[in-house]
């Protein structure tokens, strides 16, 4: 009998990426069980706790124990948490531990390491597979409004890649720009979101005025809200659209100018960049965060998170700008074209930097 399969088929390598496949559908599986564990407060509450029952976890973290015990089953077999039966009179019963070494990663105390922050946009992006689904079929994309919470996650992340690095990497990397901002100068924030890094500068610089833009009027109501519970008058809020940025934007009117991912999500990230370059005084700094890559995907195969982020691009970052009508640059536009662009848009000097802490993106240095 004929075999279906071709001659240079090669069984051991089939049988190696059935293997990976199923090791896919498991850490696929515990992403979701990950974003569980850190919005639920779980591994906050396993870090301080000796080794414990399903009750005594569930009685901390304030839960339901049933829910809390099928969750210690997939946190156990994901080798997450780790378990021993206890089987004194005095103690009986199986006892759950988080890991010092595992907490690291997974517990608010973390800091700019937890990384069940990201766990949390593999959810938040299996909301839209129906709505992306159909995109695939007839084009188009899928608006902001579909994504209730992705600000909150962008949010989270960003207080981890940034805030927390904020005052200690993010303003030294502009030479004199702690002086600058001390003794007064005028900042806007582009694609603001919620608006966390503005907002934390207003509060660390009384002396400057900051101005957040945002297509999201709903970003930019909960950033309103929050200045005005701190207190702060030197930091106003502006929902736009910024397509036509190139030639509305004020000419020569802000010393310092910032996006923190934000230009490959624009509908027209040339514009948007040419108001920048409009906007900036002759003497200003545009700082501009954006994701660390190559424009050609075969150099991003080493990419530590090159999955992650192409999966992001096209469940979000592409589709929100296709559905405004844009070109869906993408998340993963590179190196190599963000340098095309800002040369596009006027900019003559850019320098790049890294951060050791940020893994996930590029630091450009901007000027005239």
């Amino acid at each position: 009998m004929a075999s279906s399969q071709p001659l240079s088929f090669d069984r051991a390598r089939a049988d190696a990426f059935a293997a990976e496949l199923l090791a896919t559908l498991n850490h696929g599986a515990l992403c979701l069980m990950i974003s569980i564990g850190h919005r639920s407060g779980l591994y906050d509450a396993m870090a301080t706790m000796a080794p414990s029952t399903s009750e005594e976890i569930a009685s901390t973290a304030g839960l339901n124990e049933r829910y809390v015990r099928e969750w210690l089953g997939a946190m156990v077999t994901g080798r997450i948490i780790e378990v021993a039966e206890a089987n004194t009179a005095e103690s009986p019963g199986v006892r759950y531990s988080l890991p010092a070494e595992h907490a690291a990663y997974l517990t608010r105390a973390a800091t700019a390491d937890n990384m069940a922050v990201f766990a949390q946009y593999i959810p938040v992006l299996g909301n839209v597979e129906e709505h992306i689904l159909e995109c695939f079929r007839s084009g188009g994309g899928v608006p902001y409004s579909k994504f209730p919470r992705f600000h909150d996650v962008m949010a989270e992340e960003s207080g981890q890649s940034v805030m927390s690095a904020l005052e200690s990497h993010v303003v030294p990397l502009v030479a004199g720009l702690h002086e600058r901002l001390s003794s007064g100068i005028r900042m806007l924030d582009v694609g603001c979101g919620r608006a966390r890094i503005p907002v934390r500068l207003a509060e660390l610089y009384p002396n400057s005025t900051f101005v957040g833009m945002d297509l999201s009027e709903e970003a930019t109501a909960h950033a309103r809200a929050n200045a005005t519970a701190q207190g702060l008058r030197n930091i106003e809020f502006i929902a736009r659209d910024l397509t036509d940025f190139d030639w509305t934007a004020e000419p020569d009117s802000f010393d310092f100018i910032t996006t923190f991912d934000a230009v490959h999500d624009q509908a027209r990230p040339l514009n948007v960049l040419r108001g920048i370059y409009r906007s900036l005084k002759p003497d200003g700094v545009y700082l501009m965060q954006d994701i660390k890559g190559s424009s050609h995907v075969q150099n991003n195969m080493d990419h530590p998170l090159g999955t992650v982020l192409y999966t992001i691009s096209c469940l979000h970052c592409m589709t929100v700008s296709l559905a405004q009508g844009g070109e869906g640059l993408g998340a993963m536009w590179g190196e190599e074209k963000t340098r095309e662009y800002l040369a596009a848009a006027g900019f003559r000097s850019v320098e790049k930097r890294e951060l050791a802490h940020d893994i996930q993106n590029n630091w450009y240095i901007v000027h005239k």
